[in-house]
């Protein structure tokens, strides 16, 4: 069963598969960076002297994705960390997710866990997955002085394996959507018709502000299936049956979600953008006004300051018709790693400890910075939650999102759903080009029962 899974993953990573969490995995690729405007700096490339002589080298190095986003909460992380520690140095290897797994494959195969960096940022849909086929690739954090009783029971379930914790959870993917108050104003609508509705009011509107204005009211990638897992999610659904096979013949909820996708997307109200900047672009610099997504989507949102004020934010429609169907849901989150290959691991535990495990600073720092809401639980009281946001038109939005975040159904991913994910990504391409619903998800359940090896 081990190599069925290594197998598994081998070939996953050389997909594209899940294209948004944590503030865009799509991210332009970099050589390295410390600072978003200026890639492989000379502060974040050059070695540090030892912080002391137990430590030897200060530096780690680590990879992730998105300037705006983790970068960004590294660099935060980093500043605060020096405070005590000033030698020490983060290297950051800017890597898109797509780019991750590649590497991580090309790593698995040949064995080679030299190749690891010290730290890497793991999304979460997938942590299960390589932890259980490759635990060899985890350091073993449990008793490193890591306070793991102050982050929620259920994001850090997403990092534990038979009890032992391999991660340090790190962002929430509460749904939001974001949305142009002026663009809806000129069609006369505001943020509170947008709110607590289901998708079939949402479609009126949509078709509404478009035929006004020229707007889609937001936009997806194409060829993901985030979104649509998004929706079954805010309805409670599931993907798997009781057995660990897929449902997806016969499940109303999945079956519900994908009708909405293409009515949204035959309808001109979703727009779609072939790559992750293309669709960053439909809402920031093209004709969309909003976007629907994890909580960290805000960082690419307030990118554009000359925006500022002219935003507001929402929780997402609910499925129409499905008695258990809700207006939130969950997109992305994501875990810090330490790899096996970490040459210092009390300094990389240390690190941890006193910034994303246990620093209050940081997270009133990167909270209005990126809108990184934390998993931290101690960070949930501060102020800053509850301050009005310029951009957001005054709205204390982290107060809204806090909110969103208490009200998100379960929803058990399973050790395949990349292999899930990918199939209903195609189901969704191909019946918006016309091929039948029912036909594709039979497909789909078989091709997901192939790679299970069932």
């Amino acid at each position: 069963m081990k190599k069925k899974l290594v197998s598994i993953v081998l070939s996953a990573a050389m997909m594209s598969t899940l294209l948004a969490g944590c503030g865009g995995a799509g991210a332009a690729a970099g050589t390295g960076s410390n600072d978003a405007a200026n890639p492989q700096t000379e502060e974040t490339t050059a070695e540090a002297d030892a912080i002391d002589s137990a430590s030897g080298d200060g530096t780690l190095t680590v990879w992730t994705w998105d300037p705006n986003f983790n970068i960004y909460s590294l660099k935060e992380a980093e500043k605060i960390y020096q405070k005590e520690n000033p030698d020490f140095r983060l290297e950051i290897v800017e890597t898109p997710w797509e780019d991750m797994q590649t590497n991580l494959g090309t790593i698995l195969g040949s064995n080679n866990l030299s190749q690891l960096p010290d730290i890497l940022l793991m999304q979460d849909f997938a942590f299960q997955k390589y932890a259980i086929t490759y635990p060899d690739m985890f350091t073993d954090l449990t008793n490193t002085g890591i306070d793991f009783s102050q982050f929620g029971a259920g994001k850090l379930a997403e990092s534990v394996v038979d009890g032992k914790n391999l991660g340090v959870p790190f962002d929430a993917g509460t749904e939001v959507a974001c949305y142009r108050t002026d663009i809806l104003d000129q069609a006369g609508y505001s943020i509170e018709d947008l709110t607590d509705i289901d998708w079939d009011r949402f479609m009126e509107i949509g078709l509404d502000v478009k035929e006004k204005t020229g707007y889609s009211l937001f936009s997806t990638q194409a060829g993901s299936a985030d979104f649509i897992m998004q929706l079954v999610q805010s309805a409670g659904g599931k993907i798997w049956n009781d057995d660990g096979t897929p449902y997806f013949v016969g499940n109303d909820i999945l079956i519900k979600s994908l009708e909405t996708y293409k009515a949204l997307f035959d309808s001109g109200v979703m727009a779609t953008g072939n790559s992750w900047d293309e669709y960053i672009a439909t809402f920031t610099s093209g004709k969309t006004l909003g976007t629907i997504n994890g909580c960290w989507i805000i960082a690419s949102v307030q990118a554009d300051e000359t925006q500022s004020g002219l935003w507001g934010l929402t929780n997402m429609p609910k499925l129409a018709g499905i008695d258990s169907a809700t207006n939130y849901s969950n997109q992305g989150g994501s875990t810090w790693v330490v790899t096996s290959n970490c040459k210092n691991v009390e300094l990389a535990s240390d690190f941890f400890a006193k910034t994303f495990a246990g620093s209050n600073e940081l997270y009133d720092t990167i909270l209005p910075g990126c809108a990184a809401i934390s998993c931290w639980s101690p960070a949930a009281s501060s102020s800053v939650y509850s301050e009005p946001i310029e951009f957001f038109g005054g709205q204390a939005i982290y107060t809204d999102i806090a909110e969103f975040g208490t009200k998100v159904p379960g929803f058990d991913r399973g050790v395949y759903f990349t292999e899930a994910n990918s199939a209903i990504s195609n189901v969704a391409t191909n019946i918006v080009n016309g091929a039948s619903l029912e036909d594709e998800l039979k497909a789909a359940e078989e091709t997901v029962n192939f790679n299970m090896g069932n």
